[in-house]
């Protein structure tokens, strides 16, 4: 029998066209998943391939394709079954954080914050670098009782006579210089904090807050049902931006502290929200 599929009207044999594989959607779609990666390996430090592969709902091999090239980007160095942030020796030796952007807003932050914790308080600070800016403001309070997952709060609150300061244990990520994970988050049990000073990464109205990658999330939800009142501290340029995963809805905390880059409308609609914003200036 022939085959009449192949052969045309003049009786003329037709090629079967292979499927068109649209390759610039491919590197289109790519692109934006490897910042997502780097994003999450700049928060956790390093990542295994099959843990990215699950989470991003992609092959391990189209992963490992992307660490190839972030690696040949020089953003990152490939090792067997994942790769790790290149910077990351040299940032954990030298104690300093990885995300140091808008640092004269993360200052301003720092203060306001630091101006509504009353001498005597307990509070927990977040690891990150503009919970960072809250506790280099915090260092001529008197006996402040300071919980913290950050190593480099520590160190810089620790060794001061007015403060006792309480670490929270768990696994080291080095990014953020923080302790995180479950056990991490479990430490906060049974505590009770006046104020928590909460970092973000990425904050929205329809998607909350955002983190660009899971393990912090136990942690962070642990120290908001310790703290009788939460402030996120993120600088105007996080509103508005999603990032990977979501801690919850905005209405989680009860005050942002922001810089003058802050629209109006967003200031009005945190407000509408029941969410005290702070300007800090």
């Amino acid at each position: 029998m022939a085959d009449s599929s192949a052969v045309g009207e003049t009786g003329t044999k037709r090629r079967s066209r292979k499927p068109q594989v649209d390759t610039s959607r491919q590197n289109l779609l790519a692109e934006p998943r490897r910042m997502k990666i780097l994003e999450w390996l700049q928060e956790e430090g390093s990542a295994r391939v099959r843990d990215l592969s699950v989470a991003f709902a992609v092959s391990e091999a189209t992963i490992r394709q992307d660490l190839e090239r972030l690696d040949a980007d020089g953003y990152v160095v490939r090792e067997h079954g994942g790769a790790y942030l290149k910077s990351m020796p040299q940032q954990v030796q030298s104690m300093s954080l990885q995300h140091l952007a808008n640092m004269d807003s993360k200052r301003r932050i720092g203060r306001a914050a630091a101006g509504l914790v009353g001498n005597g308080e307990t509070i927990i600070v977040d690891s990150g670098s503009t919970t960072t800016e809250v506790a280099n403001s915090l260092v001529n309070h008197q006996n402040l009782n300071v919980i913290t997952n950050a190593l480099n709060i520590a160190l810089l609150l620790g060794a001061l006579p007015s403060m006792t300061v309480h670490m929270s244990g768990g696994q080291f990520k080095a990014p953020t210089l923080s302790l995180t994970g479950e056990k991490s988050g479990d430490f906060f049990q049974g505590i009770f904090a006046e104020k928590l000073f909460l970092a973000t990464a990425a904050i929205s109205f329809e998607a909350g807050l955002t983190y660009p990658s899971m393990a912090d999330l136990y942690v962070k939800r642990a120290m908001i049902k310790a703290a009788s009142k939460v402030y996120l501290v993120a600088d105007s340029s996080k509103i508005g931006r999603t990032s990977f995963s979501s801690l919850g809805p905005v209405e989680m905390i009860h005050g942002l502290i922001t810089d003058e880059g802050i629209s109006d409308a967003d200031r009005a609609e945190f407000e509408a929200r029941g969410i005290s914003v702070v300007v800090a200036r």
